[in-house]
This record gives C-alpha cells, sequence and structure tokens, in this order.
C-alpha cells in the first residue's frame, strides 16, 4: 500500500481490514489471523449431529460394506444435521427476539448484532468436547454430554454478558428465551412437523 509502513490484508472470507497476515509466538508457533466463527459454527453442528446420529437405533457399525442400511443411516445423519442447524438458529432467534424486547437501541446498530452473533458462535466451542466423549464412549457418556450442554449454555450466558455488558440475570434471561425457542421448534417437530 502507498505511504503505509505496514501493509492491509483483507479477510476472503469476511472482508475485515487486518494489519498482519499471522503472528510468531515463537519459533515455528504460528496465529493464523483468519476468520473461523463460521468454521467453528459448522464443525459445532456437524458434532451436534453425528451425537443425535448414535443415538438413533441400529446407528452402530456394521461391517459389511455392502449394507444397504448403512447407506440410510448415512441419510439419517444428513437429516440430524439439517434439524441440529435449525434448532441451533431457533435458539440464536430466540436471544434476538429477547434482546429487542429488552434492549431494542442495541439491535439499531449493524456491528452489535454481528459482535453477538460471533460472540454467541465463539463461546459455544465447548460443543467440540462431544468429540473425545463419543471416542471415549463409556457409560457415563450421557452424563458427560448434558454436562457438555451446561457448560455451553453457561458460556454463551458470559459472552452476551461480556458483549452487552449487562447483569447475570439479564443475560441468563436471554438464554432462557432461546432454550424456550429451541424447545417449541423441537415439539413442533416431534408432533407431527417431518423433517
Amino acid at each position: 500500500m502507498e505511504g503505509d509502513a505496514s501493509p492491509v490484508y483483507r479477510c476472503i472470507e469476511c472482508n475485515e481490514e487486518s494489519t498482519e497476515l499471522y503472528r510468531d509466538y515463537r519459533h515455528g508457533i504460528l496465529k493464523i489471523t483468519i476468520c473461523i466463527h463460521w468454521k467453528l459454527c459448522i464443525f459445532c453442528l456437524l458434532c451436534e449431529a453425528y451425537t443425535r446420529w448414535l443415538q438413533l437405533p441400529g446407528s452402530g457399525k456394521n461391517p459389511d460394506p455392502e449394507d444397504i442400511i448403512r447407506y440410510a443411516k448415512e441419510w439419517d445423519f444428513y437429516r440430524m444435521f439439517g434439524i441440529a442447524a435449525l434448532e441451533q438458529s431457533a435458539f440464536f432467534a430466540g436471544i434476538f427476539v429477547a434482546l429487542s424486547v429488552a434492549r431494542p437501541k442495541t439491535l439499531q446498530s449493524r456491528t452489535n448484532v454481528v459482535l453477538l452473533l460471533k460472540a454467541l458462535l465463539l463461546s459455544s466451542y465447548g460443543k467440540l468436547l462431544l468429540i473425545p466423549a463419543v471416542i471415549w464412549e463409556h457409560d457415563y457418556t450421557p452424563l458427560c454430554l448434558k454436562l457438555i450442554t451446561i457448560f455451553v449454555l453457561t458460556s454463551n450466558t458470559q459472552a452476551i454478558r461480556v458483549t452487552l455488558n449487562v447483569s447475570r440475570k439479564l443475560s441468563f434471561v436471554f438464554i432462557v428465551c432461546g432454550l424456550v425457542m429451541e424447545s417449541a421448534l423441537c415439539y413442533i417437530q416431534r408432533t407431527g412437523w417431518s423433517i
């Protein structure tokens, strides 16, 4: 760039400007400065879909590669991915609806909306703990999955509290509203809306 001592780069995913492509913390230990929030969101959804798929009857491994049921179960996985994406969207929608009622001025700025959405996506990183829980499957796996859910919801509450500078009680209310919206979608799905 002309006149600038340091060049300005742009992210190919979000088009945000950055003054560095990477940061060298120690010899050979680099942090690449790129957008990861959408990739993290997709990866978390894949983890959740896989957990749901494992809970389906007959989703265990079958050694026969010609088994037609294996392909049917693969489509069940894609269906679970879609359901997980819809439920996560409903959860976020519930938070934003509650926010629009409690603090409407906050949503008037696009920057605040984007910042909160990024914070919620990044605070859902705890869903990656599903990977070791599934790999090391044992008798306590259902308990582990519930603890992971509590951890993620606590992280989401903290992300709302810090991003919006609100009280713990109000951020908890926003999370509860998100859970109510997600539960409503689950109820509708179970009572006749087939995906």
